[in-house]
C-alpha cells in the first residue's frame, strides 16, 4: 500500500475538476527570463550527489527527465541504489511526494483513488490515491499485476485521473520515478510496451567504483545521508525551469534529424517494434533539457545523440534472430547513430 515518504510534506494533491493543460505548458510558471537552468541544475546535482556517490551521469540523466517533464525508469540489480536515487531526487524538491510499494495485492484504486459514499451529504466523495503528488516513487513497479500497472497509463500521459467518469487534474510538476529489478522474474509482471513507452528514459545504476564503495562503508555505518538532504527548489521553481527549457531553440535540420533517427528504428531489420512518435517528442524534450543543463540556449546534435540510447532503447523490441545473436537494443540504437547522417543547416 502507499505511504508518504518520511521527512517530506504530506500529500496535497488537488482533486479540482479542470481541463488538462497542453503537455509542457504551464500558465502558472513564471516567465523567468534570467533563470539560470544550468546553475539550478548544478545545485540539484550537487545535493543528489551527496547521497548517490560516484554516479554523476546517472544523476544528470535524472535531472534531464525532471526538466523534460517526463518520467524515469530505474532498472538494475538489487542493492545498487535505485530507490535511493528516486528518494534523493524527490527530497531535493520542496513539493508533495508519495511512495508506492508495488506488490501483487496492490489495487488500482490504491494508486488513483476511489469514490466513497458519504452518509451525511448523501453523495460520493472522491478520496485521492497516492498518485496525487508532485513526485511519485513507484518502487518495484513490476511486482504489481498488469491491472494495477495500467492505472498509471492515463496519469503518466495525460496528467489526470479518471474515476467513475470524472477527471481530476494532477499537480504540476508531476513525475513518476519507478524502479524495477530485471533479473528477479519470480512474482513479477514485465512492463507492457504501452507502459514502457510512457517513461521518458531508462537508466541503469551499475555498481559503484571502489572509492565510492569504500566511502559508503565509512559514511553510512551510522548515518543515512538521505535524512540530511534538504530541498533545493520548490514546485514553482521546477515549473519555471521546465518552461525555460521548453523555450530553447531547436533548428529545423535538428528536428529532421530526430525524425530520421526514429524512422530508422522502424526500418531496422533487427527490430520488430520501432520507436513511436511519442519517443521522438520525448527525445527532443530530453535534448532540450540536456542543452539547458550545459548552459546553452540552443540544442546541438550532440545533445540528441547523448539522449538517444536512454530515451529510445527501452521502447524497442528485438527480432527473435537478433535476440538469439545476443544483440541488445542499446547496441542497435548506438549503431543507428553511426549510420543516420546529421542534418546540416540553421
Amino acid at each position: 500500500m502507499s505511504e508518504s515518504t518520511a521527512g517530506l510534506r504530506p500529500d496535497r494533491g488537488t482533486t479540482e475538476l479542470r481541463s488538462a493543460p497542453r503537455h509542457g505548458a504551464d500558465p502558472d510558471a513564471a516567465p523567468g527570463p534570467d533563470l539560470d537552468v544550468a546553475a539550478e541544475g548544478a545545485r540539484l546535482a550537487e545535493a543528489i550527489g551527496r547521497v548517490v556517490e560516484g554516479k554523476p551521469d546517472v544523476v544528470r540523466l535524472a535531472l534531464v527527465v525532471l526538466l523534460a517533464e517526463g518520467h524515469l525508469l530505474i532498472e538494475d540489480v538489487p542493492g545498487v541504489g535505485k530507490t535511493t536515487l528516486a528518494k534523493a531526487l524527490a527530497r531535493t524538491i520542496d513539493g508533495t511526494v508519495r511512495r508506492i510499494q508495488f506488490t501483487p495485492d496492490l489495487l488500482p484504486s490504491d494508486v488513483t483513488g476511489v469514490a466513497v459514499y458519504d452518509r451525511d451529504s448523501r453523495a460520493f466523495e472522491f478520496k485521492p490515491g497516492a498518485i496525487f503528488a508532485n513526485v511519485v516513487v513507484a518502487d518495484e513497479i513490476n511486482r504489481a499485476s498488469p491491472k494495477t500497472q495500467s492505472a498509471l497509463l492515463e496519469c503518466m500521459e495525460e496528467r489526470q485521473v479518471t474515476v467513475d467518469g470524472v477527471s481530476y487534474e494532477l499537480a504540476r510538476p508531476f513525475m513518476v520515478v519507478a524502479t524495477q529489478n530485471p533479473l528477479e522474474m519470480e512474482g513479477t509482471y514485465p512492463l507492457p510496451e504501452a507502459q514502457r513507452d510512457r517513461f521518458t528514459a531508462r537508466v541503469s545504476m551499475g555498481y559503484p567504483d571502489r572509492d565510492a564503495e569504500l566511502a559508503m562503508l565509512d559514511e553510512r555505518a551510522t548515518v543515512d545521508p538521505l535524512t540530511a538532504l534538504t530541498p533545493v527548489v520548490d514546485a514553482a521553481q521546477v515549473r519555471a525551469l521546465v518552461a525555460a527549457v521548453g523555450r530553447l531553440h531547436v533548428a529545423e535540420p535538428l528536428r529532421r534529424y530526430v525524425v530520421s533517427l526514429v524512422e530508422a528504428t522502424r526500418r531496422s531489420p533487427e527490430l520488430r517494434l520501432g520507436a513511436s512518435p511519442r519517443a521522438g517528442l520525448q527525445l527532443l524534450r530530453a535534448a532540450r533539457a540536456a542543452a539547458a543543463l550545459a548552459g546553452r540556449d540552443h540544442v546541438l546534435p550532440d545533445d540528441v545523440q547523448a539522449m538517444a540510447v536512454p530515451v529510445l532503447a527501452h521502447r524497442l523490441l528485438l527480432t527473435p534472430d537478433a535476440a538469439l545473436a545476443r544483440r541488445d537494443t542499446q547496441r542497435v540504437v548506438a549503431d543507428l547513430l553511426t549510420s543516420v547522417p546529421v542534418q546540416r543547416g540553421h
